[in-house]
């Protein structure tokens, strides 16, 4: 499907060096301010509480989060957990104080907020905190668990397990399907994308969490979309035009999935956009890496992964192997029938 189709090729390979230097530019600033600023991780790696409640009705999450934030306990989570009655807070590490007093605490400020009353009743378990108000039980406090920083050690050793799983599978289905050096310039171009968008997040230290993780190794299988989309166009045009040069061939393949590349990656952009806009702080910075990731996926494929590609000797011979149908007769550079 094309809305439209560009008749003359663009000369994207020309200017691929001054592209790859502002990318390499990016690229260098964004591996800087990870060593000096590093990530801002959040509880699941750094460890804390996390407390589930239940209120009576469906929960106002805004207020809760105000109640919460009231605190100064610093910077906090709060999301719906199974129903729109079920609230879950997570909370960072409070060296000075006991997990009882960090969940009374908390819990407190909720009653207070419902306009209630905190108290202690007497159950078959010992004592447990309820909320009383006039019109009953406004919320419940449902569970209390403490996160330690050993659980968000092995986390962070996952994620990166994870991650590098995922590069060494991407690099070896594109050695498998195309040839090494694609390959190569794909795993330079994924590994761009991973690094500046974590370059955003450590400049701007906004929080590192699980999902922010899941959506940079979405970025990786998006982002080798695009690169497989524009290699297989590749091998296309060595086979169709065998006059044309090697930056030729990846010009005329880069524009000819333009098309597809702006109705394809305008979508994806636009549903983005609206969970980076309307769904609220829960999908917040899942939705701003995959943001980032889209636009640079987008940027990596054609002016990284194709120059590099390129660069690295590309050429019809690495995809193709001639036959008779492939050859044409009034070109004199035609090869040999293999």
């Amino acid at each position: 499907m094309e809305f439209f189709r560009i008749k003359r090729d663009i000369p994207f390979m020309r200017h691929a060096l001054i592209f790859n230097v502002i990318s390499f530019l990016t690229f260098a600033a964004a591996v800087f301010f990870l060593i000096t600023r590093g990530l801002h991780f959040s509880i699941e790696f750094t460890g804390g509480s996390l407390i589930e409640v239940q209120y009576a009705q469906a929960a106002d999450l805004p207020k809760t989060r105000h109640a919460v934030e009231s605190l100064g306990l610093g910077e906090v989570q709060v999301q719906n957990f199974g129903t729109s009655r079920d609230v879950l807070i997570r909370l960072p590490l409070r060296g000075g104080m006991k997990q009882t007093e960090l969940v009374g605490k908390v819990f407190t400020a909720l009653c207070t907020a419902e306009g209630g009353q905190v108290a202690l009743q007497s159950t078959d378990k010992g004592d447990r905190q309820v909320c009383q108000a006039a019109g009953g039980e406004p919320l419940s406090l449902q569970r209390s668990e403490f996160v330690g920083p050993q659980v968000g050690d092995e986390l962070a050793r996952d994620g990166i397990l994870a991650l590098g799983v995922t590069v060494l599978g991407i690099m070896i289905y594109l050695a498998i399907r195309f040839e090494w050096k694609f390959a190569v310039a794909g795993i330079i171009a994924n590994l761009h994308d991973v690094v500046i968008i974590l370059g955003f997040f450590a400049f701007f230290q906004w929080e590192f969490s699980l999902s922010v993780l899941a959506a940079i190794l979405a970025v990786l299988g998006y982002s080798v979309n695009e690169s497989v989309v524009i290699f297989d166009r590749i091998r296309e045009a060595f086979r169709k035009f065998r006059k044309m040069s090697t930056s030729e061939v990846i010009d005329h393949a880069i524009t000819s999935t333009t098309s597809r590349t702006i109705i394809t990656h305008g979508s994806t952009e636009a549903m983005v956009l609206a969970m980076l806009l309307f769904g609220g702080p829960t999908l917040h910075y899942f939705a701003l890496a995959l943001t980032i990731g889209i636009v640079f996926g987008i940027y990596s494929s054609v002016f990284v992964a194709a120059a590099i590609a390129m660069w690295l000797g590309v050429k019809r011979e690495d995809l193709v192997k001639a036959t008779k149908k492939d050859i044409d007769p009034n070109d004199p550079h035609a090869g040999a029938v293999v």
